[in-house]
């Protein structure tokens, strides 16, 4: 599995775009109506859950199905920081 390089910001764009489609929504409403909420964009869990294997595949990662995943699944930015991480752990293991 081929890691790529990722930034937070580009995980959080895909993240809420996947969202967006799942609930059949514009993008940005749903960037606003999260923004709304708070600066980490909280999230339902479930949410996240029905997009995190996309956005696994997409960035060549796997996050373990620990409690510190479960709490990264609670808003868009701790989730974003998670899969950034993961890729960037996986990058240097690549190269080692």
């Amino acid at each position: 599995m081929t890691v790529v390089n990722v930034t937070r910001a580009e995980v959080v764009e895909i993240t809420i775009d996947l969202m967006a489609a799942e609930q059949h929504r514009d993008p940005a409403e749903l960037r606003a109506e999260l923004e709304g909420k708070g600066a980490v964009l909280p999230i339902d869990s479930l949410l996240i859950v029905e997009v995190l294997t996309r956005v696994e595949d997409r960035y060549g990662v796997r996050i373990p199905a620990d409690n510190e995943a479960a709490r990264s699944l609670r808003s868009v930015m701790s989730f974003a920081d998670t899969i950034v991480a993961a890729a960037q752990a996986a990058a240097s293991e690549e190269t080692s």
